[in-house]
C-alpha cells in the first residue's frame, strides 16, 4: 500500500488487519496476515531541493526547472537513504520514454544526449557545496 505519510500507512495497516481479523471471524475463521512495509515514501529534505532547484536554475535557466513536482506514488529504495540523511532525489529531465519504457524497465533506453548535463549538475551541485561547508 502506499501512502504520502508515515502516520498514514501505520494507520492503514492497523486498520486493515483489524478488518480482516474481523471479518474471518464473523465466519467462524481466522487469518494470518503477512504484512510486507514495502519503500517508505520519498521524503525530500526542503533545503536540499532548494539547493538542487538554485544550481539547476544557474545551470540551465528558470523555465526549465521545475520546483513544485508533484508528490508520486512510485518506490524507490533511495527512500531508505533520505531516512539516515537528508537530500533530495531529483530528476535530471531525460525526456520521455520510447512505447512506454521509462525508468526501471528491463527495456529503458537512456538518453545519452543527457550526460553532459548531468555531469554538468552534480559537479556544479558539489562545487557549490564545497563553497557552502569549507573544510
Amino acid at each position: 500500500m502506499r501512502s504520502f505519510s508515515p502516520e498514514v500507512r501505520a494507520l492503514l495497516k492497523d486498520r486493515i488487519t483489524k478488518l480482516v481479523h474481523m471479518t474471518a471471524a464473523s465466519y467462524g475463521a481466522i487469518a494470518e496476515i503477512r504484512y510486507v512495509e514495502g519503500y517508505p515514501i520519498v521524503d525530500n529534505a526542503a533545503d536540499a531541493v532548494a539547493l538542487a532547484a538554485e544550481v539547476a536554475t544557474a545551470l540551465v535557466g528558470q523555465k526549465d526547472v521545475d520546483r513544485d513536482y508533484p508528490k508520486m506514488m512510485g518506490s524507490e529504495d533511495f527512500a531508505y537513504m533520505l531516512q539516515e540523511c537528508p537530500g533530495a532525489l531529483i530528476r535530471i529531465g531525460n525526456g520521455p520514454s520510447d512505447g512506454g519504457r521509462g525508468l526501471h524497465n528491463p527495456r529503458y533506453d537512456f538518453n545519452d544526449r543527457n550526460l553532459a548535463l548531468g555531469a554538468a549538475f552534480w559537479c556544479r551541485l558539489t562545487e557549490t557545496l564545497l563553497v557552502l561547508k569549507p573544510a
